[in-house]
């Protein structure tokens, strides 16, 4: 399966997206160029300060790009992500995400590493709850250094498709953290999650996270969680916790208000991760994720060449 999926995106991303430096989000560099005017929407700590004085106007300090992007993926495989109802499982596409970004960025010295975070280990057997679920644990969490050439990109990939989904529930929080300390050298950080977690618990080590890196952060997201089809009593198993309901989705009502929530929750974190600072990509297991990324990235780079950040 990794061969083809590393076939089918080397076809389509190969001559389209590529430059001198193939990330996804390449960061600013830390040489320092020449200055222009500032424009609305650039990032005011790249403010020249002492070129606006001279000139009154206000000016902004452009960078070279570094010589070497170090790109760092944190996944997400924990139990909830082994799940879906469209042409691909959840894991598929984080797996899949994976490969689009490796490839695009383990080219000319460049390297990449990644975070590996799955359930807690421990069987979870299907109940009925009684109270509050079990509350999140570390989970396990794996890292894979951060190298360069396609041996080791391939290597790392084979790795993150073997790894196996544990049950019981994991925290984001913890994998993000482990980015955060000890400190990297700039670079990119693409997280790949569902982030069903809850944004207090993963939200601020992103925003520690976006102080010293560019975020990517990749949403991966199943038809059945946005809305419920009519096809009378379902059981409904949380893989995470065990906890076991049966859903009339006959009742239109009932349909409507889960569709609600489900909008609710999603808006609750996009606006987490707008406020971390994080550029936020969706995909969904029942679309063709591979253009969706194609049309982010050239939504990114046409803003960038306008003088935004986002």
């Amino acid at each position: 399966m990794l061969s083809r999926l590393q076939l089918l995106v080397t076809r389509k991303l190969d001559g389209l997206l590529q430059g001198d430096y193939a990330g996804l989000l390449p960061g600013p560099g830390s040489e320092a160029g020449e200055s222009r005017e500032y424009r609305p929407g650039d990032d005011v700590r790249r403010m020249d300060w002492p070129v606006t004085a001279r000139t009154t106007t206000p000016h902004v300090r452009r960078t070279v790009a570094d010589r070497e992007l170090e790109t760092w993926l944190a996944l997400d495989l924990s139990a909830s992500l082994d799940f879906g109802t469209g042409q691909w499982l959840k894991r598929e596409v984080v797996v899949a995400a994976a490969a689009a970004i490796t490839h695009l960025t383990v080219r000319g010295g460049n390297r990449i590493g990644a975070v590996i975070g799955t359930g807690g280990g421990a069987p979870v057997p299907a109940r009925r709850w009684r109270g509050a679920p079990p509350p999140a644990g570390p989970g396990v969490l794996t890292r894979l250094p951060a190298r360069s050439g396609r041996k080791e990109a391939q290597g790392l990939l084979r790795t993150v498709a073997g790894t196996t989904i544990q049950p019981g529930r994991g925290d984001l929080g913890a994998l993000i953290e482990m980015l955060n300390r000890p400190p990297r050298r700039r670079g990119v950080v693409v997280v790949v999650s569902d982030f069903l977690a809850p944004p207090e618990q993963w939200a601020r080590p992103l925003r520690k996270l976006r102080v010293r890196h560019d975020v990517l952060a990749i949403e991966v997201v199943d038809p059945r969680e946005l809305e419920l089809p009519d096809v009378g009593v379902l059981p409904v198993v949380d893989p995470e916790s065990g906890e076991l309901h049966e859903v009339q989705t006959a009742d239109p009502r009932l349909r409507q208000r889960y569709a609600d929530a489900a909008a609710a929750q999603r808006a609750t974190i996009a606006a987490a991760l707008r406020g971390a600072g994080a550029a936020h990509l969706r995909l969904r297991t029942d679309r063709d994720w591979l253009l969706d990324m194609v049309r982010f990235v050239a939504a990114q780079r046409h803003a960038r060449t306008r003088g935004t950040t986002r």
